[in-house]
């Protein structure tokens, strides 16, 4: 597993606004290490035994934590994020419409600190049997050795799901987040399972728009070892359209689902042509 493991201590940001307080009772049913709560203003209450401070600073000074969730809305999530960003190692960003010239300077910082940031606009990351910090449903994953990337959140559960439901199991699902700027991105990803142990295998999702696979093509064919499956979506769509995500639209040839499928082929990668073929393409590689 990668980024989220047993040694993972998280606060949320925004715990007791609704989707904090949604999100965090899932997180803790799912055994995740939610050891405290942020939210200005609310420090000395708690949420479900959850301690509530008014600062991250305040809330290290109480509780041994390395990483953030945040559910703030997108006005506030900059200053959220540098917050976090000034004390933690990894920082899970799941608001959506942060503008963009927010998330650049966000991303920025995050490269000075050295910290790892997950999003925006990101469903989040599970490694199951240990827990998620993210808002995926829990009941379509199951413990197990394939590493799943995708920019799409609602494909990230359909791919899950069949994989589970074929008998393979998943070490860490990782969404990277559909906005043009996003911190962690596919070669971080990869090759972080490149390197882990539990990881035997990887599932790459994409969508038409931008070249992150394109590029993730050229490492997969110079870097990685372990076999890839890959599913792209938004082959039918037309120039010009997007689908969802502020990242996935096409400008001329540039970004089409074609090529990024003859990317990822060209470098060895198994591309199913239907979410339910990757289940079998799996198979046939492990």
């Amino acid at each position: 597993m990668i980024y989220l493991d047993k040694d993972t201590k998280c606060l949320v940001q925004g715990i007791t606004g609704k989707q904090g307080s949604f999100h965090t009772e899932q997180m803790l049913e799912y055994n995740t290490n939610i050891v405290a709560g942020v939210t200005p203003g609310k420090g000395g209450q708690d949420f479900m035994g959850v301690p509530i401070f008014n600062s991250i600073a305040e809330a290290k000074e109480n509780c041994e934590i390395n990483a953030s969730i945040i559910f703030v809305p997108a006005k506030f999530a900059k200053d959220a994020a540098f917050e976090s960003i000034r004390n933690l190692d990894l920082v899970v960003i799941i608001s959506e419409h942060i503008p963009v010239h927010d998330s650049l300077q966000i991303m920025n910082y995050a490269e000075k600190m050295g910290t790892t940031v997950i999003g925006p606009n990101t469903p989040g990351i599970i490694s199951p049997g240990v827990g998620k910090l993210g808002i995926m449903p829990t009941h379509i994953f199951d413990k197990g050795n394939v590493g799943v990337i995708s920019r799409s959140g609602t494909l990230t559960y359909e791919v899950a799901s069949q994989l589970t439901r074929a008998g393979i199991g998943q070490s860490t699902c990782v969404g990277i987040g559909g906005d043009p700027v996003i911190g962690t991105n596919y070669i971080d990803v990869l090759t972080k399972f490149e390197e882990d142990d539990d990881t035997e295998a990887i599932v790459l999702i994409g969508e038409i728009g931008g070249n992150a696979e394109e590029k993730a093509a050229e490492f997969i064919k110079n870097n990685i070892s372990k076999p890839v499956v890959s599913y792209i979506a938004g082959i039918t769509a037309p120039p010009g359209k997007r689908m969802g995500h502020a990242g996935a639209i096409i400008q001329g040839n540039s970004g089409t689902a074609q090529n990024k499928i003859d990317a990822l082929s060209d470098a060895g990668v198994k591309v199913a042509k239907m979410p339910s073929q990757i289940a079998d393409l799996i198979k046939d590689s492990i």
